[in-house]
């Protein structure tokens, strides 16, 4: 189940500009450089799949199966 001290649109709201396809590690980076404090957010992405995510749609899908 989701994480619920985060909503999958706020993962969506800091990954906005992210270019896909994009991989985990293209996510995490965009992350990082964008977002300040932002330990909920990576907490989330690192335990998505590792795989080249083609869409904001597949990432949400993963997020909540989290």
């Amino acid at each position: 189940m989701f994480n619920k001290e985060i909503t999958p649109i706020q993962i969506q709201d800091r990954l906005k500009g992210v270019k896909y396809p994009a991989t985990k590690e293209d996510l995490i980076k965009h992350v990082k450089m964008n977002n300040e404090n932002e330990d909920r957010v990576m907490n989330v992405l690192n335990q998505i799949p590792d795989k080249e995510y083609q869409n904001p749609a597949e990432v949400s899908e993963e997020v909540g199966n989290i």
